[in-house]
């Protein structure tokens, strides 16, 4: 194993030159990638709908093709589930990457081709290895494994050639065979499906390996992390793993859970963000220290941005980088060489820098809370809630808010259910904590709390241990890709868990 690191970081430092091109050349670069899209996409049925050979220019192409949510794709992807060829993209689309995004009941199934593992999923997990290398060309990374934390899979019930899991899963089905040798555990445990079972697996199959970097999500990377401890009896990760040195992570904000990480890791790991999900791998640290992430832009997804505001309108208008501002919410817009057309995604994002473009993951479209014309983002909402454990030396494992609407005898309010390692000795202290600073972040929650006329203090409640665990357990969401929605501007889901938090006592 050793030999692959000086290795693979020479190559790595001789690769940084095909990022360098699309980075001092970004409009033009993707201007490329939309005529390749063009071309793979005349010859199916959906270009053939919208005149794909008479499209020539990205004016053209925002004019007849229509901006698409998952229901709008769906009846064309379940066309190429029961069969259909050259239905989205004019290749074989044998798998499907599952996905429930954060809540909702239904699942999604995003065509996963050729062409999207190999030049976007697989060159961004280069792109991810070599800008680690350019950042830290002296790294050991490759003395040791890389622990996956993946997902599950399983074969189309209605056709033995069609397969569908997290995309996790169906990366780690379609890996080389050499790349095994870099990883742990063994593909039997990292597509298991029973998540409780599978940590088990997992703590007990790597504990004696050297593991050098993690990817997974936060939440089962810690629970994962805090039973190797409980097995091993020592007080930190660096102890099991000496050669550990990078946890490479996405999915949900890593804000609230930076501090637990440090502490059961251990000095010395460096810790990077991507923005990998199952329509496509969009972004990643290039700094490890600053916050932002480098657009991909070289790697078969044509991006546009669309301001909030237009969300929900008949006819949505989007820009493109050249036309992007910072600081400004847009939900992202994707064309993708998986057969995805100006797909909006959900996420929102803002530009914290446009030379190069570096991006962060601000929310979801669907998740926020404005029932007041507070107008609160996860992003802010992240912050708070870090700040204010911090300040009251509390770990937070998970938190969901909603809104108390209006009635005849109060003002509204928000109400936080919050899942904490330890309880605050004064929650009253801790909730005033928490407003102040989500005041200081948000100046239309600032406005609207002026005097408790439009909103009230906070209300929050401390949930019983493993809450939110029950509660995603029994809506079948358990482990994967699946996260406990931040915020919502309904009251559904905090209704479910204060349910379950009612039998927890």
């Amino acid at each position: 194993m050793k030999l692959f690191s000086p290795a693979i970081s020479r190559l790595a430092r001789l690769r940084y030159w095909r990022i360098e091109n699309w980075v001092k050349e970004p409009i033009n670069a993707q201007r490329e990638v939309l005529q390749d899209l063009i071309t793979h996409g005349q010859y199916t049925q959906f270009g053939t709908k919208y005149a794909f050979s008479e499209i020539f220019n990205i004016r053209k192409f925002k004019e007849v093709v229509p901006i698409h949510e998952y229901d709008d794709l769906k009846p064309y992807i379940q066309q190429i589930m029961d069969g259909g060829e050259s239905v989205l993209w004019n290749t074989p689309v044998e798998w499907f990457a599952k996905s429930s995004g954060t809540t909702s009941d239904k699942s999604k199934f995003i065509p996963i081709t050729k062409e999207s593992i190999e030049d976007n999923h697989f060159q961004g997990s280069k792109d991810v290895l070599t800008i680690y290398y350019n950042e830290y060309p002296n790294s050991d990374l490759l003395t040791g494994k890389g622990l996956v934390i993946g997902g599950s899979h399983q074969v189309h019930p209605l056709k033995d050639d069609i397969q569908f899991g997290d995309l996790s899963a169906v990366l780690l089905q379609n890996s080389p065979i050499w790349s095994s040798l870099l990883r742990t555990p063994e593909l039997s445990i990292a597509l298991m499906d029973q998540w409780e079972e599978k940590i088990e697996s997992l703590a007990q199959s790597t504990i004696n390996e050297s593991v050098s970097s993690i990817a997974g999500v936060p939440t089962w990377t810690l629970i994962l992390l805090k039973r190797i401890l409980e097995i091993t009896g020592k007080q930190n990760i660096k102890e099991v793993w000496p050669a550990f040195e990078l946890y490479i992570h996405g999915g949900v904000s890593f804000t609230p859970y930076r501090e637990q990480f440090k502490k059961i890791i251990g000095p010395d790991c460096k810790y990077l963000e991507i923005y990998n999900a199952s329509e496509g791998f969009f972004a990643a640290q290039d700094i490890i220290e600053e916050e932002g992430m480098l657009l991909f832009l070289d790697h078969g997804i044509f991006y546009e941005f669309m301001p909030v505001e237009e969300y929900g309108k008949p006819n949505p208008k989007t820009i493109g980088l050249d036309k992007v501002v910072l600081g400004k919410n847009y939900a992202i817009v994707i064309s993708t060489n998986g057969g995805l057309w100006r797909y909006l995604v959900g996420d929102t994002v803002q530009f914290v820098s446009l030379s190069p473009f570096r991006i962060k993951v601000t929310g979801r479209l669907k998740q926020f809370i404005n029932a007041f014309g507070e107008e609160v983002i996860s992003d802010n909402s992240d912050k708070a809630i870090s700040e204010s454990c911090k300040a009251f030396g509390l770990t937070m494992k998970e938190y969901t808010a909603a809104p108390i609407y209006m009635s005849d005898h109060q003002s509204g309010a928000h109400e936080w259910l919050i899942e904490f390692e330890e309880n605050p000795q004064n929650m009253a202290e801790f909730t005033a904590h928490l407003d102040r600073t989500l005041q200081s972040l948000n100046s239309d929650y600032e406005a609207k709390r002026f005097k408790d006329i439009a909103l009230g203090m906070p209300q929050v409640t401390a949930v019983q241990t493993g809450c939110f665990h029950e509660w995603l357990k029994r809506k079948g969401k358990l482990g994967g890709q699946h996260k406990v929605p931040r915020l919502s501007n309904e009251r559904i889901f905090i209704e479910e868990i204060k349910m379950v938090n009612q039998e927890l006592l």
